[in-house]
């Protein structure tokens, strides 16, 4: 993984981290169930994002490298595939 990419992701993580505390927060203060939702739907799409990166670099990665590799082409479909479920 590119050096920019692997900061990229750190950097969401981060944010990811910093959401799932205000979540906490949320729930210690009782606030209302409506608002805890919303914000959790915002920590799924955030980490379902990150996921995708991941996914589109080694994809990437594994077809760069060896595009003629028929067999790691194929596993990193089926990686794909496990991930679409």
């Amino acid at each position: 993984m590119e050096d920019d990419a692997r900061k990229d992701l750190i950097k969401r993580l981060k944010i990811i981290r910093g959401h799932i505390q205000g979540v906490e927060k949320m729930i210690e203060e009782n606030k209302e169930c409506e608002d805890i939702m919303q914000q959790i739907t915002a920590v799924k799409s955030s980490v379902e994002k990150v996921g995708w990166i991941l996914i589109k670099d080694h994809a990437a990665e594994c077809i760069i490298k060896n595009p003629s590799d028929r067999d790691e082409v194929n596993r990193t479909i089926h990686k794909i595939a496990q991930f679409l479920k």
